[in-house]
């Protein structure tokens, strides 16, 4: 299962999860059977607010998941369209959200429960807690 993790900085499985979907610099891809990395930079973060094209930002790069702290409906939208769940991180790092994802699980965004902008001030429409 190869999951993707969009992040700030590229500091491997040190990395901390970004908070939104569509702004984040890059995004790191786990293949989590074999534990190898690949690091992607976002080539769709400049755009309008609901313009988000999530499969444009990673390149072309197939994934089963990604896991992001918020995400706007209409990527939320498009990635499950094209077979991706998108399940909420915890705030932490790539590693700890891996190892929470295997354990326990974590919630999978669902429509509704999605972010309403690319602002700080998330109001009650945003699921996450950055």
């Amino acid at each position: 299962m190869k999951i993707c993790f969009p992040v700030e900085e590229n500091n491997q499985l040190e990395s901390q999860v970004f908070a939104h979907f569509g702004s984040a610099p890059g995004f790191i891809v786990v293949e989590a059977e074999t534990g190898s990395l690949s690091f992607i930079n976002n080539s769709d973060k400049i755009h309008q607010h609901g313009a988000c094209n999530p499969l444009a930002g990673l390149a072309g790069e197939k994934v089963d998941a990604v896991v992001v702290g918020g995400i706007g409906g209409g990527a939320l939208q498009k990635l499950n369209h094209a077979g991706i769940r998108v399940f909420q991180a915890k705030n932490g790092t790539i590693a700890e959200n891996l190892d929470c994802l295997e354990t326990e699980g974590l919630p999978e965004y669902m429509p509704g429960h999605t972010c309403g902008g690319h602002g700080h001030d998330h109001g009650g429409s945003c699921s996450h807690t950055h």
